[in-house]
């Protein structure tokens, strides 16, 4: 492992440890030559489907750039970092259980929306104004509308 401060090719792991479910492993490595401490993060390298864009581009699966959206949308609003990444979780997860070598971008952006409205109905309209591309006012009170339809639908459930 390469220091990020000077450079230097050789360190030693001083601690390990799992998180995040055991599904990262965290060591705090040691610097031979500067003595300086830095933190890395393993994981299972797992072979992610091409994702296949709307206009017919394929790139590799980027779960950084779902993350972002995820922070785009909830900002300003009492949603966990924590919360945020076990979303894309559970996306990359669904990813590597269909199995496909390619997946249309739809099915990313249908789960992450599934999971927003379950978790913060703002963030949820936020994400959906962008990833729908609503193009005017109207496309955006028929999302509120069917937003507040099943709202009622669950509270008339519930005891």
């Amino acid at each position: 492992m390469r220091c990020p401060f000077c450079d230097h090719q050789e360190d030693k792991v001083v601690d390990s440890r799992a998180s995040r479910e055991g599904i990262v492993i965290r060591r705090r490595r040691e610097c031979i030559g500067c003595r300086r401490r830095y933190t890395t993060y393993e994981r299972v390298e797992e072979v992610l489907p091409l994702i296949v864009k709307k206009d017919g581009r394929r790139e590799p699966f980027d779960r950084m750039k779902i993350l972002q959206g995820l922070k785009k949308a909830c900002e300003k609003r009492p949603v966990a970092l924590s919360t945020l990444e076990e979303i894309v979780d559970q996306v990359e997860k669904k990813l590597q259980e269909m199995g496909e070598p390619e997946v249309p971008s739809r099915i990313i952006g249908e789960e992450v929306m599934a999971q927003l409205h379950r978790i913060d109905q703002v963030a949820y309209v936020r994400f959906a104004s962008v990833y729908r591309e609503f193009k005017d006012v109207n496309q955006f009170m028929d999302e509120l509308t069917d937003l507040l339809r099943d709202e009622r639908r669950t509270e008339t459930r519930s005891p």
